[in-house]
């Protein structure tokens, strides 16, 4: 038996098990409505496993993406450059889910 979660029951799970400061409020709200979207697309419910949810999803800003993957932004003049190579990056690497003001929200099992 599945149940609907709405946004606030989505990030009493995360409270739940301690794993609310992995994302924040900004990047569970961009998680969660891209889950709602792959629903649709999938035409099926998903299970919410938040153990599962952080393993495969992440919230990192632009500087730690670009360390993390060794991508170089030597060349980049200023942060919207910066911030589009680390975008192009997971765009060619991975799924985006979407973006935060402090960087992204991205699958990180590819």
């Amino acid at each position: 038996m599945k149940s609907n979660v709405n946004f606030c029951a989505f990030t009493d799970a995360f409270h739940a098990y301690n794993r609310y400061d992995q994302f924040g409020y900004d990047a569970l709200r961009v998680l969660f409505d891209y889950l709602e979207s792959l629903e649709d697309d999938l035409g099926q419910e998903l299970e919410l496993d938040v153990i599962a949810l952080c393993c495969d999803y992440s919230h990192d800003t632009v500087q730690d993406i670009a360390e993390n993957y060794s991508i170089d932004l030597d060349e980049c003049e200023d942060d919207d450059e910066k911030r589009e190579a680390v975008r192009s990056y997971l765009e060619d690497n991975t799924s985006i889910c979407g973006e935060t003001a402090t960087g992204f929200v991205y699958c990180t099992s590819f």
